[in-house]
């Protein structure tokens, strides 16, 4: 075990066996480890994610776009494994510096955008096909207003309590306890705001709850962490209704088992380029026809 006095040196220094469960694919210094184009499929989008929260959230979007009959919103989604390192790889890299899923470009246009950071994609797409995005400029700024919230809040959920509780090679008893307080405020600002509105926003489901529910719905439906016990979550009445209001929709359903690769086999669609695939070629039935 680590000395828990552990004192910081004057400059620090990297060392690639110190991380836990990631440290293999985490380091100090940004740009691409290898040579590797992405593949391209012939929609008018493509996406390049995983199924972790932050990647959920956009294939969410497009299913959602998709669900309202929008045919401009196609998409081809390709599998990026973070754990084998192709975030890394020159062509994500290209496409997002930050190495980070999801990414994405859009070549409906000439030249194509590139769009990164899951909250800068739900609110291109957004402001693209004028849906999940109010007009009136008070519900607008109200779903603004959440959807940053989620970016700033995340990371404490995510690399902070997520990191110590579940994947730090260590238990530390302080910042368990310092992300756990954090994380059960923020739950409270959401149960709070649930208890007076039906989705994040108000009225309508927005983006903004696209971006909370792939984290904190997931963390008190047990989905991530494995923590819902620890947190109480059940006493958040608020959010689990909402939780699962929003897990029972059809869109929703599909675009979170999108570049899925873990869990049952039936949950996993690795790649997704047409709808048919989700009746098709979830992993299951691939492995059935092999």
């Amino acid at each position: 075990m680590s000395d828990p006095t552990y004192t910081p040196p004057n400059v620090w220094k990297w060392d690639p066996d110190n991380g836990g469960k990631f440290a293999n694919i985490n380091r100090p210094i940004a740009g691409p480890t290898h040579d590797k184009d992405l593949p391209v499929g012939e929609h008018p989008f493509q996406l390049y994610s995983l199924a972790t929260p932050n990647g959920v959230k956009a294939t969410v979007m497009f299913e959602e776009l998709l669900e309202l009959g929008i045919e401009g919103a196609e998409y081809d989604a390709w599998l990026i494994r973070i754990t084998e390192g192709d975030q890394f790889g020159s062509g994500f890299v290209t496409i997002n510096p930050n190495s980070k899923i999801p990414a994405m470009l859009d070549r409906s246009v000439e030249p194509a955008i590139r769009v990164f950071e899951s909250g800068s994609i739900l609110f291109y797409l957004a402001e693209k096909f004028n849906a999940f995005l109010p007009k009136d400029p008070a519900k607008r700024a109200e779903t603004m207003n959440w959807l940053f919230w989620q970016m700033g809040s995340a990371p404490f959920l995510g690399g902070g309590f997520g990191h110590f509780f579940a994947y730090a090679p260590e238990k530390y008893e302080y910042p368990i306890n310092r992300y756990t307080m954090e994380v059960k405020r923020q739950l409270d600002v959401l149960d709070r705001q649930l208890a007076e509105n039906p989705y994040i926003a108000g009225d309508e489901y927005t983006i903004a709850d696209m971006a909370i529910w792939p984290w904190y719905g997931a963390l008190v439906k047990n989905m991530v962490y494995e923590a819902a016990e620890f947190l109480e979550a059940h006493t958040y009445t608020n959010v689990t209704r909402w939780a699962d209001e929003v897990a029972c929709r059809p869109a929703v359903r599909r675009g979170r088992i999108v570049n899925k690769a873990w869990g049952d086999l039936a949950s996993q669609l690795h790649e997704r380029h047409d709808a048919s695939d989700f009746e098709h070629r979830t992993q299951d039935k691939l492995e059935s026809q092999a």
